[in-house]
């Protein structure tokens, strides 16, 4: 039977989802099953579980469809990077871009690291989000973790829990590779071409570290007794706390590197 928004809003509850929390959200949406309503459905779930004080985070980064390089016939054309209107990156799947066209719903301003927030505390989450090293404390990650808030995969593999790049950004190790890039977005309504500069979250941050090197660290925290795992719909979740795994996370990497 198709799953309807009662149903995962009892599934998120059960899990352990609660009234006014702030949870960042990944979500691979066919695990999920058939959904009345569409995949709409889980985010009025979410939102019913958290209610109106609670807020529903999502990861967005952007969908810049051609690297123009140093090409100044190309980079005339390439549209800039506008919180309102870029979508979102395919690779993260449909959930982020969904979230961030739902009504009410805004976006932070920091281009790679973009998030979309709906809810109590949306404006909040999103706002004054860092240029560079977009994943560091002064970023919707770095909030969800100064506030208590959470982590969600719903059917998501447990390698793509963004949170724990900013784990990496904290960890105090050598040899982080350092990504620097150039990309144009609106500034007092112009168009700028800015350099920005940022920990690579495109490969592991450091050599000697597998790619999918989050997914130890997520089973190994899981291993601890800390998270819960269950269903959402027939999709396998996993919802830990945000201070708690981003700790672990820092941890075992200084225990690795540092």
């Amino acid at each position: 039977m198709p799953a309807t928004r009662d149903d995962l809003s009892r599934h998120l509850a059960s899990l352990g989802l609660a009234t006014g929390d702030a949870v960042l959200v990944h979500a691979g949406l066919r695990s999920i099953g058939p959904i009345v309503g569409g995949p709409d459905a889980l985010i009025g779930a979410l939102c019913d579980v958290v209610g109106p004080e609670g807020t529903i985070i999502a990861y967005c980064d952007w969908q810049m469809e051609v690297e123009a390089g140093g090409d100044p016939d190309l980079r005339a054309h390439v549209p800039a990077f506008d919180p309102a209107r870029s979508r979102s990156i395919r690779d993260n799947g449909a959930f982020p871009e969904l979230l961030r066209t739902t009504p009410g719903a805004c976006r932070s301003a920091s281009p790679g690291a973009s998030c979309a927030a709906l809810g109590g505390r949306a404006e909040w989450f999103v706002a004054d989000h860092a240029l560079d090293y977009g994943y560091g404390p002064q970023s919707p990650f770095g909030k969800l973790v100064a506030t208590g808030g959470k982590t969600l995969l719903v059917g998501a593999p447990l390698d793509t829990m963004t949170l724990l790049h900013h784990a990496e950004h904290l960890a105090d190790i050598p040899g982080k590779r350092v990504l620097r890039y150039e990309a144009p977005i609106l500034m007092d309504g112009r168009v700028v071409w800015r350099q920005f500069e940022e920990f690579d979250t495109g490969e592991p941050v450091v050599a000697g570290l597998a790619d999918d090197y989050f997914e130890d660290v997520v089973e190994d925290f899981l291993a601890t007794g800390q998270g819960r795992r269950g269903l959402v719909g027939h999709a396998p979740s996993v919802l830990v706390a945000a201070p708690a795994i981003v700790a672990f996370a820092v941890a075992w990497l200084e225990r690795r590197f540092g």
